[in-house]
């Protein structure tokens, strides 16, 4: 998408409260952080309102970031079913933003990140905060848990988009006999 000699990720932990973002670049021996932060929407504003913000803002996020792919957490399991119609439309809305965009757009699953950035499905906020501060070399965890969130996903497709690459290429050459 950009001249960048190396793969720029946007990680987005979608919520309308709170929707988590990271913009990560694919540096040698370790990954760069560029940005880590939350965009926040008004509670007690009307949900168009806020779904309209979060559109807006993602969208300033990818023109000023230009990421080559955005990686956005799958909307999986959630016990309480508002929070989980919010984060769904948080999500859609990162989706089809990305997409809009030219980007490169993967899902994963919370226990898919956890996996990956901390070796363990099961690991609690706390240890994939710490996970995202090693592995970005920054000074303190993150916060809010959101923001850390988005680091790990975008951490997460750069660990694995090597082997997706490989599969891709694999399955092409397959086709190709």
């Amino acid at each position: 998408m950009t001249d960048r000699s190396v793969m720029r990720v946007l990680g987005i932990d979608p919520g309308l409260t709170r929707c988590g973002y990271a913009v990560v670049d694919a540096d040698r021996p370790q990954p760069t952080p560029v940005a880590i932060g939350v965009i926040a929407t008004p509670v007690d504003a009307d949900l168009p309102e806020r779904l309209a913000r979060l559109k807006i803002d993602i969208t300033a996020l990818l023109e000023e970031y230009r990421p080559d792919v955005v990686a956005v957490e799958r909307v999986f399991f959630q016990v309480n079913v508002r929070t989980a119609m919010s984060v769904g439309q948080a999500s859609g809305i990162a989706l089809s933003e990305a997409w809009a965009a030219g980007c490169e757009v993967v899902q994963y699953t919370p226990n898919e990140v956890k996996q990956t950035v901390t070796g363990h499905g099961g690991a609690d906020k706390a240890q994939v905060g710490r996970m995202v501060q090693m592995r970005l070399g920054l000074p303190n965890v993150p916060k809010p848990a959101d923001a850390a969130d988005a680091a790990a996903l975008a951490l997460c497709h750069l660990a694995v988009a090597p082997t997706r690459v490989a599969v891709a290429r694999a399955s092409a050459a397959r086709g190709n006999r």
